[in-house]
């Protein structure tokens, strides 16, 4: 039987191609049960399979992929095999008592022979079967179940005489049966299995080839040696690459450091997927192309590159480089101008009637969530054309930030603002946007307020449409609501906003106090204290205003460069007072705002600041944002280049907050990457916390940054990030931001020992 197995097994994958037809399983179970009849000596044999796969249906309780057959050898009447096959293969019940069934069946209606009929259910409906066919059936024999992989297997003979000579020849025949039918029938199930194999493996080469080769972007395979294995048609006819040639080979020297840092990211696991852009010669022009690797998940350890033409971006973004008072996605005025243009206009002496909007789109970060930030730039420059279709002649509409317009409508007055604002909020809410096939309900709400030329500065004109904006939002959204002082709740709203946010008038009158914080060392021994400076804003009954409340208005009005003046100026003016101290410390951070870092204003007052305090700016590291860093790459730069010459250290903070690639790091060139808190805070429960945590640490190390850990609650989390290498922790497990003036001395006080 081992040579009649071996051919059996050979002609399952030599006929033909593999192909999930069953013509060439049919000859091989017929083939199976011929030779079983003829070492039987059997008048007939069956065999009943079973299989399913799951190429198309993850779940076989969604998707029904089971498949039955019957086929039967009858050597003295061939007529009677398709109608006993498909006879028990319709009767289901019957069929699935076989399959359920793991114990040997020997018959024999003559009580004499060797074999007997032991009581079982499967029995009598079979025997019925074979009465209903017209089939004598002296002897018959049952494998049980065989079960190999998708694939099940049940095997029976038939005997319509007493005479077998080569059965009866062994000294048991019944157990010399089964024998028989087992290995007979584990042999089939595992052909059938390797077949079934076989066809999936095929069709899923064919599958994922296709589907490779429809989609609508330019993809290549890399193979480890970084050169092009495979193509789909977009990138044949779009790209200048051509099978076998290393990606290295189409990009300037000088941008294979970036190409080479992304590959390393994505096949050391630190990131699933990378991406960078590099220019290009794509015939006689040069094209900038986003090129995004993530694993192929083959055998050969590939990458699936995914190329797509970001040139117009880029023209776009050089072209309105030039004009720094424009958004660069909407193409709008930007805050600076808008606040340049309402200056302006306070300081017409015609005091011509105007009215200033603020527009807020309601829910722009569901957008965001659901279909990402491509969707939501494009709603936002969908609305903003809009916005500049819907207003009159000769009104502006600026982009002040994030999903926020403002809106300033010359010679205008209560009635026609209110127009304007109605007209608005139906067009939006009447827009559709649709992404990918989701649906977003658009609406927005919009605050007025009469351009009163009583107003000292602009920031009042803008709190009052601020505060309007803000009760539209309040009482329920896509509405519109026009200041009036004589509204108690906009006048309650309105005084506290100016309450909590005067931060004009603290500038004015020195109504902030420095705080320090310490930044624990965890792995290295430091002598002196390393410490974040921090700003609190003091009311005048004495009481601190958190920095989460007046920040954001600082940023919203365009007073965060000179809040980061005053911090800095009253931080070396307090090194010069404390020389002794400061000369103590390991290393003294502050933080710089990202309108800071696009103010040339500022930017060559600090260099100034720097040049006249050589003995303090060494110990000078100053901390600017993952999100201002990534979008504001050229200043983040400069800034770099500004503060080595004078030695002072550079800090990337709330890292992880954003979504930039960790490519950035490598243009940026920072001393310290500081962990977002969000990922620090449960850091000993999560897993997912526990790997971005340890990913960021060994980036670290790969890339010669120190790596300082934020929100640092509990001892716990304290030793999980020593033992694992980061450098730095800061929380309130170390201490609580503390007074500057308390300080006595610079000398560091170990946490963890």
């Amino acid at each position: 039987m081992a040579n009649s197995t071996q051919q059996l097994l050979k002609s399952v994958f030599t006929n033909g191609p593999i192909e999930g037809n069953n013509t060439s399983v049919l000859s091989l179970l017929n083939q199976a049960l011929q030779l079983v009849c003829e070492r039987l000596e059997c008048s007939a044999a069956f065999v009943l399979t079973s299989q399913y796969d799951k190429l198309f249906a993850v779940d076989t309780d969604i998707i029904d992929t089971l498949e039955q057959q019957c086929v039967s050898h009858f050597g003295a009447s061939p007529a009677s095999e398709a109608l006993f096959s498909q006879h028990l293969q319709d009767n289901r019940s019957l069929c699935s008592s076989l399959f359920y069934n793991h114990q040997p069946i020997v018959y024999t209606c003559s009580p004499e022979q060797c074999f007997t009929a032991d009581e079982n259910p499967i029995l009598i409906p079979f025997l019925d079967t074979l009465t209903a066919l017209d089939i004598d059936c002296k002897h018959l024999a049952l494998s049980p179940v065989l079960h190999v992989g998708n694939v099940k297997v049940v095997l029976g003979t038939l005997c319509v005489s007493d005479a077998n000579h080569d059965v009866c020849q062994h000294e048991n025949p019944c157990a010399f049966v089964q024998k028989l039918l087992d290995d007979t029938a584990y042999e089939l199930a595992s052909s059938l299995e390797l077949r079934r194999l076989a066809v999936v493996l095929d069709n899923k080469d064919k599958q994922y080839q296709e589907l490779f080769q429809l989609l609508p972007m330019a993809c290549a395979l890399i193979d480890l040696h970084n050169n092009v294995v495979l193509q789909n048609d977009v990138s044949k006819h779009n790209l200048p690459i051509t099978i076998g040639q290393s990606l290295f080979d189409l990009l300037l020297k000088d941008d294979h450091p970036l190409l080479l840092d992304t590959l390393h990211i994505v096949r050391e696991g630190i990131l699933r997927q990378a991406w960078c852009e590099v220019p290009l010669r794509n015939g006689v022009q040069i094209h900038w192309y986003k090129f995004s690797f993530c694993h192929a998940l083959n055998k050969q350890q590939q990458l699936l590159l995914m190329i797509e033409d970001v040139t117009e971006r880029y023209r776009l973004a050089d072209e309105l480089s030039f004009h720094s008072n424009h958004d660069v996605l909407t193409g709008l005025p930007n805050r600076l101008q808008f606040e340049n243009m309402l200056e302006e206009l306070l300081n017409d002496e015609d005091h011509p009637p105007a009215c200033i909007a603020f527009l807020d789109l309601d829910q722009f970060q569901v957008v965001n969530d659901l279909s990402g930030h491509q969707a939501g730039d494009l709603l936002l420059q969908q609305v903003a054309t809009r916005l500049k279709q819907l207003l009159r002649k000769g009104d502006i509409v600026a982009r002040l930030g994030g999903d926020e317009f403002g809106l300033l409508m010359l010679h205008s007055d209560m009635s026609s603002a209110q127009q304007v604002a109605k007209r608005i909020c139906q067009q939006l809410f009447d827009h559709e946007f649709i992404w990918k096939g989701v649906k977003h309900n658009i609406s927005a709400s919009i605050g007025m307020a009469k351009v009163d030329y009583v107003d000292p500065d602009i920031y009042g004109v803008m709190s009052k449409a601020d505060a309007a904006c803000r009760l539209a939002k309040e009482e329920g959204r896509n509405r519109w609501h026009f200041y009036n002082p004589d509204d108690p709740q906009m006048h309650i709203m309105y005084n506290q906003m100016l309450a909590s946010v005067d931060i004009t008038g603290a500038l004015a009158l020195d109504q902030f106090e420095l705080f320090y914080q310490l930044i624990e060392p965890l792995v290295k021994s430091e002598t002196g204290i390393h410490m974040e400076i921090l700003l609190r804003m003091v009311r005048s009954d004495g009481q601190y205003i958190s920095p989460g409340v007046f920040l954001p208005a600082a940023e919203r009005y365009n007073l965060a460069p000179r809040v980061d003046r005053w911090v800095i100026d009253n931080l070396l003016n307090w090194g010069g007072n404390n020389l002794a101290t400061w000369d103590q410390l390991s290393m003294v951070s502050v933080n710089l705002s990202a309108m800071s870092l696009a103010d040339k204003k500022f930017m060559n007052w600090l260099e100034m600041r720097l040049m006249v305090e050589p003995e303090l700016v060494s110990k000078l590291c100053f901390e600017i944002t993952e999100t201002a860093a990534v979008s504001q790459l050229d200043q983040a730069t400069g800034l770099i280049d500004l503060l080595r010459p004078f030695g002072c250290k550079i800090a990337l903070d709330d890292f992880g907050s954003g979504f930039s690639s960790f490519a950035y790091l490598k243009c940026l060139d920072v001393d310290y990457v500081k962990i977002d808190g969000q990922f620090v805070v449960n850091l000993c429960e999560n897993r997912s916390d526990k790997a971005i945590v340890s990913a960021i640490c060994q980036l670290g190390k790969d890339m010669d940054f120190e790596v300082i850990a934020e929100f640092v609650e509990n001892t716990e989390i304290g030793l999980y990030l020593k033992n694992i290498g980061v450098d730095y922790a800061q929380g309130y497990a170390i201490n609580k931001p503390t007074r500057l003036a308390q300080l006595q001395h610079g000398l560091r006080t170990p946490w963890l020992i």
